[in-house]
Parts: structure tokens; C-alpha cells; sequence
């Protein structure tokens, strides 16, 4: 029998009292363990001393988690954030790399909230920083004064892609999702096709097409109760048979 995938987890890098740590929220890993069947290890954010591809040589799948950080401007071409937007540059600059040569060397992606918007940057599309200030769009932010339970609740349709992975999962055409953010793809990068639709038509979902692996990102939180919710959890599965297959490969 094989030892479980290990599947690595781009950390966040915050500031504590006053010293700089690097870490991923338990929710996530709990849903890799749980849901995938892999072992995820938590990687340092860490540029310059940081080697994308001898991170890469023994993962055989890549998680990129949600976080409140935004991905800076600067990386598509944006305009400057407002004061008091929350970034997280060191993150950027490890998983905006490992994200593109984990699709070039066919290692599994799997990206949820602010992983998706980092990898329709990575693959260069663009993103509005405040959706909920664009005209037509709805506002997709959570109230933080909520329960978590209600935050992570469900918070809207989304239209699922006829002939696509999630529609195949979900067994049905429309889903009710757990969708909390600020920012939203404003273009979407080339190379990929969309997989869910919100509502009020902001894209929620993509797979990279012709990929040499698995590469899903959404923009919800299937994470959250993944174990309770059975679209979520065949998320979760699919993922990780792709990072199965990949770590029997590498065995032969």
C-alpha cells in the first residue's frame, strides 16, 4: 500500500505580536485529510530562499487556500489598493510561481477563494478589487458580525458548465454555495473554461484547459464542512485521485 499523497499548502505570512508566522487555517487541512485522503504540508512563503521546483519534486498535488489578504494590484496591472487593504506580498510571490509550473509539470491544483483569484492572475487574467462596488454585481462579502456558521453558510446560486467537471459532481445544473469576497475576476485568463456562473453572471468556477493534470480553482468555500456537504466532498475526492494517480506514477 502507498503512503498518502502529500500535497503541499502555501502558507499565509502574518504578523504577531511582533514576529512574522507562517500558517494555513485548520478548516483546509482538515478538509485535505478528511475529504482527499492526502497529507498536506504546509510550505514556507519565504522569496529568494524558497526553490519553486525542488518545492515541487516531492508533492504530487498543490493547494492553494482562501485568506483575507488580496493579491497585490501590481501582479495584473491594477490600479493601487485603497489604504488599509490587507496584501500579503510574500504569499504572492511564492504562489503565483508555483501555481504555473505545477499546471507545466502536470502536479494536481486545486484552488478555492483567494486561490482562484491567484490563479486566473498567474495565468493573466484580471480582477476587480470590490466587487460589490462594480454596477451589476451583487455584494458577495460576508458580515462578519455573523456566526461562522451563517458566514459560511450558503449565500447563492451558481450555474454549473454544461459537459463540465463540476456539473459531472454535482449531478445537477445548479448549486447553492458558500461565496464570501471582495475581489472577482474581472478578465478572465486565457487558456481556461468556466465552470460556474453566479447569479448576477460573475464567473465562479474555472478548469485550465489542456493541462497535463488536474487543475480546478473555485470561488467559494467548499472547505467549510466539506465532510457534511456532498457536492463539497466530491470536490475534495476528485482532487484527490488526481493526486493519487500522480503518487502511484511516481512509485512505479
Amino acid at each position: 500500500m502507498y503512503p498518502k499523497p502529500l500535497v503541499g499548502v502555501p502558507a499565509d505570512r502574518r504578523i504577531i505580536d511582533p514576529h512574522p508566522f507562517h500558517m494555513v487555517g485548520e478548516k483546509y487541512l482538515d478538509a485535505l485529510i478528511k475529504g482527499s485522503e492526502v497529507l498536506p504540508l504546509i510550505t514556507p512563503v519565504m522569496p529568494g530562499d524558497v526553490d519553486i521546483d525542488a518545492l515541487l519534486q516531492p508533492l504530487d498535488g498543490v493547494f492553494l487556500t482562501g485568506s483575507y489578504s488580496n493579491v497585490e494590484p501590481h501582479h495584473y496591472n491594477g490600479s493601487p489598493s485603497e489604504d488599509g487593504t490587507l496584501h500579503d506580498p510574500h504569499r504572492d510571490a511564492i504562489a503565483l510561481p508555483l501555481a504555473k509550473r505545477a499546471l507545466e509539470t502536470g502536479v494536481p491544483l486545486l484552488a478555492v477563494c483567494r486561490g482562484f483569484q491567484e490563479l486566473n492572475v498567474a495565468l493573466g487574467g484580471t480582477l476587480h478589487q470590490k466587487v460589490h462596488e462594480v454596477a451589476g454585481y451583487h455584494n458577495h462579502l460576508e458580515n462578519k458580525d455573523d456566526p461562522l456558521d451563517q458566514q459560511y453558510g450558503p449565500s447563492h446560486p451558481v450555474n454549473l458548465a454544461d459537459g463540465g467537471l463540476l456539473r459531472e459532481l454535482a449531478g445537477s445544473d445548479t448549486v447553492m454555495v458558500n461565496s464570501l469576497h471582495s475581489q472577482g475576476v474581472a478578465k478572465l485568463a486565457p487558456g481556461v473554461s468556466v465552470e460556474a456562473v453566479a447569479d448576477d453572471g460573475l464567473i465562479e468556477a474555472f478548469q485550465v484547459d489542456n493541462g497535463p493534470g488536474f487543475a480546478l480553482a473555485v470561488q467559494w468555500h467548499p472547505e467549510w464542512r466539506a465532510m457534511d456537504n456532498d457536492f463539497s466532498r466530491a470536490i475534495f475526492k476528485a482532487f484527490g485521485d488526481a493526486c493519487r494517480m500522480r503518487a502511484s506514477r511516481r512509485q512505479v
